[in-house]
């Protein structure tokens, strides 16, 4: 009786293999009825008629061996015999190479060759956040030198399979381009849904298997086989599993909106972070109650103090951490469950070495103290409608972006760098080592607040990434995603910083491609990111393709051309009826009126700017934008007349866009050379243009990534509808 899949793993691991041998792991993949040919397993090079009896040649020959990896390199493959004695012959050649007559050999597996086709390669790792992870791409010189690979996490989709391949540079070859054979890529996308699918054998069997290689996967106009299989076995060690909270809105609404906090580390004599935060409290308009807690104080910066968290007048709903490590577990005991949240500011825990165990007992205490653990390792929270904020000069204007940091510098860079932009926040949390409460609970928390519409992270990690790819994949807001550790270096780095490991570049991009979330790889296409979803929302019924390009600078204009058309958004000329009715204005020479719509500033000066209008009109009524970008070089209209026409210009984008609702997404570019004058200006401008819903940008390249980002939402959405 063959054995079933669990018992083939079993087997291998008692007899304490680390890999499964060929005829096992092809074995396997026929349980789930991956192709495979037919084959038998011999000693040696006797009695091979009998053996080879049921076999149609030609055949292929390879050594099983625990010891070789690479059976080729090691003159382990021998291919073409056509009957028994070749295959004789070649089992003695094998048995005589140096690299196999030094190893291990359990045998010698005989199969029939597959039919000619198309090199596929299937592969998949246990990837240490997300889980079991599956790739596909072209053999050959497609994947070993080129690297023409498409990943994606499991379990995937019918959708993702056909998306992943559609992805692969040579995808092409598949539908028969340059001069070869169409091959069947409904046998490609079956394999890969038997391997990586919801019934597949990876989300069966994924925690037992480090590694699986099928390479190459034959495929031919009707079927796929898979001629060589490796599997590397893993310790099966479960991934990490977190508890979702129960309706999050309530859990945290004492942390955004505190109305009594505790400050532990603020000095009597001197000026600490804590008394920074109790400075911060009062410039913010903070109304609640704040206790200081000092073992010896009897008041702080005007404010009585007390000896510990559990003897404040009230309990806490937000304690604010920042004295040494080792004193910090045993005030969390002391809390006696008068403390919802304690932010632990404090390093010195799970980010080095000696502090892994620490950071342990730090939860643990929190849990006896009754209280969540923030932290450690972080810089604080800001909330405006909590009146809240560690960052100084922090607007408390409320808004709807919330962030989830794990650093806390970052965090303070994204609240002052992105209310510069227009960016309102409805919160900011730093994270740190996120010892409990982590992002998968925040983003719970963010999904669920009504005042958040769009959510940015800045993370090095994903703790429990089933939970978090789960989370991305059902979210109904926008997501951007700044990922410090992309590279080796980064990961480095992220290790020493926050005591987290980065995941790889390819996880995350695969992430994307299967939630729809927005990777953004600095902190100002991040911001911009977020500055576009906050200002303009997504439009899933109608996503961005065609843009129309219109402002002063004909040289720009066309270089912006070229990167729109990069980032896969077209700036296709205007139709006929449109290019007529633009014509008809008689605008002034060197005014060009096909896409990009360069208007000097003499144009643009007509009427005072409320020309501008009449182009616009022209540009919504035709229904051939998708989006549009004004851009205007603030330079050019300096000492060219008493009348500033860069309000009529505004006002006139939003009247047109009054009239046309829904109609395209609408981006203002000011451009400046940096001279004090015009940057005072363009802030004006900002401010003006924010106010009325329009987001703002320096650069024709920074409004097109950012416009790219809601492109690229809108179009996932939009699939995954259909």
């Amino acid at each position: 009786m063959p054995m079933n899949p669990a018992e083939i793993i079993t087997n291998a691991k008692a007899s304490g293999r680390r890999s499964l041998d060929e005829a096992s792991g092809k074995r396997l993949l026929d349980a789930y009825d991956i192709v495979v040919p037919a084959s038998t397993t011999v000693d040696g090079p006797d009695a091979l008629d009998t053996a080879l009896a049921s076999l149609t040649p030609p055949f292929a020959v390879k050594v099983m061996s625990p010891d070789i990896l690479h059976k080729s390199d090691a003159g382990g493959v021998a291919i073409g015999m056509a009957n028994t004695a070749a295959v004789e012959e070649a089992i003695r050649a094998m048995q005589s190479a140096p690299a196999i007559r030094d190893s291990r050999v359990d045998g010698f597996l005989v199969e029939e060759m597959a039919p000619a086709g198309q090199e596929i390669v299937i592969g998949a790792i246990r990837e240490p956040q997300f889980g079991p992870m599956i790739m596909v791409g072209l053999g050959g010189i497609f994947v070993e030198v080129l690297a023409d690979v498409a990943f994606r996490l499991c379990p995937i989709t019918e959708g993702d399979a056909r998306a992943m391949l559609g992805e692969l540079r040579g995808a092409a070859l598949l539908r028969g381009a340059r001069g070869h054979d169409a091959v069947s890529e409904d046998a490609i996308v079956n394999a890969l849904l038997r391997i990586g699918g919801a019934d597949g054998l990876l989300m069966a069997h994924g925690g037992a298997i480090e590694e699986l290689d099928i390479n190459p996967l034959i495929v031919s106009a009707d079927r796929a086989v898979a001629v060589d299989a490796r599997f590397i076995l893993a310790d099966d060690e479960p991934l990490p599993e977190t508890d979702t909270l129960e309706d999050p809105p309530a859990v945290f609404k004492p942390l955004f909106e505190p109305e009594t906090i505790a400050v532990v580390g603020a000095s009597s004599t001197g000026t600490t972070i804590g008394n920074t935060f109790i400075d911060r409290l009062r410039e913010t308009g903070y109304s609640g109650a704040i206790y200081p807690i000092h073992p010896k104080a009897e008041s702080i910066a005007g404010l009585p103090a007390y000896p510990s968290l559990g003897e404040t007048p009230e309990p806490v709903d937000y304690a604010f951490i920042a004295v040494g490590a080792d004193r910090v577990p045993p005030m969390l005991r002391a809390a006696n469950g008068r403390v919802g949240f304690a932010q632990v500011i404090s390093a010195g825990f799970g980010e080095v070495a000696a502090g892994k165990a620490l950071q342990g007992e730090l939860v643990a205490a929190g849990r006896e103290g009754g209280c969540r653990v923030i932290g450690p390792n972080c810089l604080g929270l800001h909330t405006p409608r909590g009146r809240v904020s560690f960052a100084k000069g922090a607007s408390m204007e409320a808004g709807s972006v919330g962030i989830i940091s794990q650093s806390g510098g970052l965090g303070t860079d994204i609240i002052r760098r992105g209310q510069i932009r227009g960016i309102r926040y409805s919160g900011l949390l730093t994270v740190g080592n996120s010892a409990d409460i982590g992002p998968n609970d925040l983003l719970d928390f963010y999904l669920a607040d009504p005042a958040t519409t769009v959510i940015g992270l800045y993370l090095e990690d994903a703790k429990d990434g089933r939970r978090f790819a789960r989370i991305l994949g059902t979210a109904d807001k926008p997501i951007v995603i700044l990922k410090g550790g992309r590279t080796a270096a980064g990961q480095a780095a992220a290790a020493s910083h926050t005591g987290s490991l980065a995941g790889d570049d390819r996880v995350w991009d695969a992430l994307a491609a299967q939630t729809g979330c927005v990777l953004t790889e600095t902190l100002d296409d991040f911001l911009e990111a977020l500055l576009a979803f906050q200002m303009l929302g997504t439009r899933v019924e109608r996503p961005t393709e065609r843009v129309v390009l219109f402002g002063n600078g004909g040289g720009t204009s066309v270089l912006a051309t070229d990167y729109f058309a990069k980032l896969g958004l077209a700036i296709n000329p205007l139709g006929d009826a449109t290019f007529a009715t633009l014509d008809a204005l008689n605008l002034p020479p060197g005014t060009s009126v096909v896409n990009p719509i360069d208007t000097p500033v003499a144009t643009l000066q007509i009427e005072e700017g409320k020309v501008a209008e009449k182009i616009l009109d022209a540009i919504y009524a035709s229904g051939e934008a998708d989006a549009v970008v004004m851009h205007l070089n603030l330079a050019s209209f300096q000492g060219r007349g008493p009348i500033d026409p860069l309000d009529n210009l505004i006002q006139a984008a939003l009247r047109t866009q009054e009239r046309y609702p829904g109609q395209a997404h609408f981006m203002l570019v000011l451009r400046s050379d940096g001279e004090a004058a015009l940057d005072d200006i363009k802030r004006k401008y900002r401010t003006r243009a924010n106010a009325a819903g329009i987001p703002v940008y320096d650069e024709l390249a920074n409004a097109a990534r950012a416009l790219r980002s809601i492109a690229s939402l809108e179009q996932h959405r939009r699939a995954a509808k259909k």
